[in-house]
């Protein structure tokens, strides 16, 4: 389905290693052929986007560059419950801004009530973002990565898929959006269509940036009051070599996946941390083995990419499936090396996954050590970022949509 799906975007857009873990190989024969992937030239964003100096710019695609109404476009329909079928959920139904939009779900319910089988990522610093969604090292970018959930149908999200006219038809009857579609779009003579709603989400989602937590404030903005000593003591545990936690949550995004106009060359990584083991010999569960579902290649099973820790706090449940409840658990699960499920269809010692990561060997942790470390986790909340209103929704309480 996602091959189906870049080839589609390809018609709709044309006109963008770790440890043990070894790199996703594009030539394997799951891979998509590189003469239907997508490639972006990528620019440094030249957009006013409010960074401090010590922030590095994000990169846009050359051909869809940001302007103030493409973004304030992009801002309302990703507001907009009729880019679903039945106008029933709207991008920030699985996306909200006070849960850094993610949703608070473990998997997600699209239109028909079909769940999504992944756990809804934040969309903070998305831009510096080199690849998308959990596992899928074939998706670069964003005007890609939209048209999963509007016209994607394994699963069904927001179910357009084959009512491109009846989008047309919606979007044109709001005055708002014959007004903003050509100032967003005037080399496109004002175009309102698939391709060009794809444009404009992006780049609202470009903008969406969190650099205010207060552990930012400590670390580059220099006020050494800004966070706790028990968050001054976990960074220190966080980036020690006992814990790990640095390999592969790291840089000023807290990934190891990222990009940007300073480090314009990619890095990108998957990792396998031990979740499952269902049959001893590392499986995960079959509707959701990580690169492996794309690359065919045995190890890659249970490879996830590490999201952002930006605004961890407030983006429970965790891990790729929201099968992990807290922080609490999730320092539980890697101080173990690994998840043991007891009993039922997953049933397995992670600690014993032959595809895990070797930088979760498992550690001992004190009481001490463990407030620490979610201290200084809690630091990375942005407060200004979960409410500002740039980001918010736009159409006023009892009005379209």
């Amino acid at each position: 389905m996602i091959r189906r799906l870049l080839a589609t975007a390809a018609v709709v857009l044309s006109g963008c290693a770790s440890g043990s873990d070894q790199p996703v190989s594009t030539a394997s024969p799951a891979a998509e052929p590189a003469s239907s992937q997508l490639e972006f030239a990528l620019v440094p964003i030249a957009y006013d986007l409010g960074l401090p100096d010590w922030t590095p710019p994000p990169l846009e695609p050359a051909s869809n560059r940001l302007n103030a109404a493409k973004v304030e476009l992009g801002r309302r329909l990703f507001y907009d419950v009729r880019l679903s079928a039945d106008k029933s959920k709207s991008c920030a139904s699985c996306h909200k801004q006070e849960l850094a939009f993610t949703d608070g779900l473990p998997v997600s319910p699209g239109v028909t009530g079909q769940f999504t089988p992944r756990n809804s990522m934040s969309l903070a610093n998305v831009a510096y973002t080199p690849v998308l969604t959990w596992a899928n090292p074939l998706l670069h970018s964003l005007e890609q990565q939209a048209l999963v959930p509007l016209v994607g149908q394994e699963p069904v999200e927001m179910g357009m898929a084959g009512l491109d006219e009846e989008l047309v038809t919606r979007l044109k009857a709001e005055p708002i959006y014959r007004d903003l579609f050509p100032k967003a779009f005037p080399d496109m003579g004002g175009e309102i269509s698939l391709a060009t709603v794809v444009r404009a989400l992006s780049a609202f989602q470009r903008t969406i940036i969190s650099v205010n937590s207060p552990y930012d404030r400590y670390r580059y903005g220099g006020d050494v009051d800004a966070i706790s000593e028990s968050a001054i003591r976990g960074e220190a545990l966080f980036f020690s070599e006992k814990f790990e936690c640095h390999h592969c949550h790291n840089n000023f995004n807290m990934s190891d996946n990222v990009i940007h106009a300073r480090a314009p060359h990619p890095e990108i990584a998957f990792h396998n941390t031990g979740l499952y083991n269902i049959d001893g010999k590392g499986a995960y569960p079959a509707h959701n083995t990580g690169v492996a579902e794309l690359t065919g290649r045995p190890e890659d099973m249970g490879r996830f990419k590490a999201p952002s820790l930006r605004n961890v706090a407030v983006t429970a449940p965790y891990m790729h499936d929201g099968s992990i409840a807290t922080l609490d658990d999730v320092l539980d699960h890697y101080a173990a090396g690994g998840r043991t499920i007891p009993d039922g269809p997953n049933k397995g010692i992670g600690r014993d996954n032959p595809l895990k990561s070797s930088f979760v060997p498992g550690f001992e942790m004190s009481a001490e050590e463990r407030a620490d470390i979610i201290a200084f986790l809690r630091s990375f909340t942005d407060e200004d970022f979960l409410k500002d209103p740039k980001f918010s929704d736009p159409w006023q309480e009892g009005s379209t949509p």
